[in-house]
């Protein structure tokens, strides 16, 4: 079958300041295609396809769909054109409904008269929910009884019930359960055989090369390249992705090594209504705890109720001197840090700039008699983000301009700063592409050789396997396994206590 393009991208530019964000990219999309989009963070794939899709206004150069120029203004204006995009952070909004979540900026076949048929709407929301096999998600219900997987899945379904002649997916998959994931694959497969197309960016190289056809490579703002995903390895779009050789060496080499008796925390019977039930266990001295589990298994929960974060939680959270962890303000003061999956919702502020994300906690330890000194604190949070290597114009830049893995060194840098003894790291290397995840495992070693302890809650195996000290494993919201670091011990071997 002869090929039909059906985007052209011609000398796309993007600035923020002095970054230069997007550097004249030009390339061509055929329709009946999966490109995959991929580079570091900080690369240009997001700000490429967020000015594709009218969030960012275009720096200069041009997009040309099925020949026509494109001049898009904002979400609304791309998906009238057939472009619609699931983004890397939350995309729904909260305070509405689930379907009017699905319908916003659609509204237009549910009004009468200019009042908003609401019944109708989630008749026509229910349906789709169901038909994309997302029953269990009601259309009536607020968007905000949803988890983040859940929402993600909404996302899903807004996107793609109008038939857009592009999706972009952008770094979904790292938000949903791997049901969740294929599911997704589904509909990215049916998109394609409908001679439709998708870009999907992911930091995941394995997920790229079995689900796309073709990749292309941006680094630094600038093309590097389009190849056959079936021609390459993930060793070879690394090599594409950096420049040079990157070592395979990211998890911890060594086996073997006892754990210490010190310990530094005590979970006792913790339980959450309909999520996690008489949770139990010790956390020691230099330990890295992982825990893992299926999607809804519990494990995230554990993380917010270590930090008190979960108002309905029972049972108790205790530190070797009987301190207990009643409130988040108590567990910051008394060393703990607490790193959310959902970054952009609850690890950061992003409409704040990095400085005052970084130095947030630590207020009271950089006061001078009950004041604080700008200088003072603008040190402080350059020093930490400079440390974590972060890239930035200055620490006065807006979070919300960093890409997902340097908005994720500023959360870091915030905990290294305050010089917290126990860590929960929930997915910390979600959205981050392979040099970050090589450095936040670096980190992670060197904090458990200062004596650091470290909770890890990952749905990734392999980060579990290659990372943890111990590992315990979720399922129903109960401990359902235990395990301790051996080279012998398999993926199957923890696949089995999840299911």
């Amino acid at each position: 079958m002869e090929k039909r393009t059906l985007l052209v991208a011609d000398s796309i530019d993007k600035r923020f300041g002095i970054t230069h964000a997007v550097d004249n990219v030009s390339l061509t999309i055929d329709a009946g295609e999966i490109r995959g989009l991929i580079g570091e963070n900080g690369s240009g794939k997001s700000t490429f396809s967020q000015m594709l899709c009218g969030i960012y206004s275009i720096g200069g150069g041009t997009f040309r769909l099925d020949g026509k120029e494109l001049h898009v203004r904002n979400q609304v204006e791309a998906n009238n054109e057939g472009i619609a995009i699931i983004v890397q952070e939350m995309g729904t909004l909260s305070g509405l409904t689930v379907a009017e979540n699905i319908f916003l900026g659609h509204e237009e076949p549910f009004m009468h008269f200019g009042v908003k048929d609401a019944r109708a709407m989630n008749k026509e929301g229910q349906r789709l929910l169901d038909e994309y096999g997302f029953g269990h998600i009601k259309a009536a219900d607020m968007i905000d009884h949803y988890n983040f997987e859940d929402r993600k899945l909404v996302e899903i379904v807004k996107a793609t019930y109008m038939k857009p002649k592009i999706l972009v997916i952008d770094e979904t998959t790292t938000a949903l359960s791997q049901n969740g994931r294929l599911e997704l694959y589904k509909i990215m497969d049916a998109i394609r055989a409908d001679g439709r197309t998708v870009i999907f960016i992911s930091h995941d190289l394995g997920e790229v090369l079995s689900h796309t056809d073709t990749v292309t490579v941006l680094r630094d703002g600038e093309y590097i390249d389009t190849v056959r995903s079936a021609d390459m390895t993930e060793d070879d779009l690394k090599r594409l992705m950096v420049g040079r050789e990157i070592g395979s060496a990211y998890y911890r080499t060594d086996y073997g090594e006892p754990i210490s008796d010190e310990v530094v925390l005590t979970v006792e019977n913790v339980s959450v209504p309909h999520e996690i039930s008489n949770v139990s266990f010790q956390l020691h001295r230099g330990e890295i705890l992982g825990f893992g589990g299926l999607s809804e298994c519990g494990m995230h929960e554990v993380g917010k109720a270590i930090f008190a974060a979960s108002w309905d939680r029972t049972g108790t959270v205790k530190l070797a001197d009987g301190t207990e962890i009643d409130s988040i303000t108590t567990a910051i003061r008394h060393s703990i840090a607490y790193a959310s999956k959902d970054r952009d919702n609850e690890s950061v502020i992003l409409n704040e700039s990095i400085r005052n994300n970084i130095v947030l906690p630590s207020i009271d330890d950089l006061a001078s008699h009950g004041l604080l000194s700008g200088r003072k604190l603008t040190a402080f949070a350059d020093k930490h983000a400079t440390d974590m290597q972060t890239k930035m114009q200055s620490v006065n830049q807006f979070v919300s301009d960093l890409s997902g893995g340097n908005k994720q060194k500023v959360v870091l840098a915030r905990w290294i700063g305050k010089g917290s003894n126990i860590l929960v790291l929930d997915s910390p290397t979600r959205g981050i592409d392979v040099r970050v995840k090589q450095a936040i495992y670096a980190l992670m070693a060197d904090l458990r050789k200062q004596g650091k302890s470290i909770i890890m809650i990952s749905e990734e195996i392999p980060e579990l396997l290659g990372m943890a000290d111990r590992i315990l494993i979720m399922k129903d919201g109960v401990i359902n396994g235990e395990f301790r670091r051996d080279p012998a011990l398999s993926e199957e071997d923890l696949i089995a206590k999840m299911v």
